[in-house]
């Protein structure tokens, strides 16, 4: 297998990045988020891949950090996503952002990917509940705080206001679980109001 592909970018395209390497050209599909830090045309790059061999096709799948491609091979675990399904799931949530979104159960922000029903956005949150720590992508600390907010009725509902405001039941949760969860729920709602008006 290819583990990765080191050479000069040549070309890029809402789905794919081609990276030449000793005179071939290698075509890498790749999420959003990757194609977000690739550098300009003609400039050396370094992607991680993961080649897809089906009957009908013979795929390269390129991403620009290790924590995206094991979130990748993680996702592609879950029943019902194949590869597109989880390149999808990438261009909308980075590995961290989709660490969070699965430790705190934000089955809308899986959701929000092309192509992804809220069956499979489920089928993801409680596949991958207990691996997602182990691409390194959202801090334990951020983790622990998430989940401590789980088994505490204070913090779960001030979430659930918070969510209620618009903001995304992960980033609630995140900023909650950051909390000293003895606070009232209305302080945890004010203090979590500030905290995500802050990151806007």
């Amino acid at each position: 297998m290819i583990y990765n592909v080191k050479g000069t970018l040549t070309y890029t395209d809402p789905n794919f990045a081609v990276v030449e390497c000793g005179g071939v050209g290698f075509k890498c599909f790749v999420s959003m988020t990757t194609l977000r830090e690739l550098p300009s045309i003609g400039k050396e790059v370094n992607l991680y891949t993961y080649m897809s061999v089906r009957e009908d096709a013979l795929d390269l799948f390129g991403f620009f950090s290790v924590d995206e491609l094991e979130a990748f091979k993680l996702l592609i675990s879950v029943s019902g996503i194949g590869p597109k399904a989880a390149m999808a799931i990438l261009s909308v949530l980075s590995p961290d952002r989709l660490s969070v979104a699965v430790s705190s159960g934000d089955v809308r922000s899986i959701q929000s990917a092309q192509g992804v029903g809220k069956k499979t956005a489920e089928r993801v949150v409680l596949e991958l509940k207990d691996k997602m720590l182990a691409i390194g992508g959202a801090s334990s600390t951020v983790v622990e705080g998430i989940q401590a907010v789980s088994t505490n009725e204070n913090a779960q509902e001030a979430v659930e206001v918070l969510v209620s405001l618009g903001f995304t039941q992960s980033d609630a949760a995140a900023a909650v679980g950051s909390m000293d969860i003895s606070l009232s729920v209305d302080d945890m709602v004010r203090k979590g109001l500030r905290l995500l008006s802050s990151q806007l």
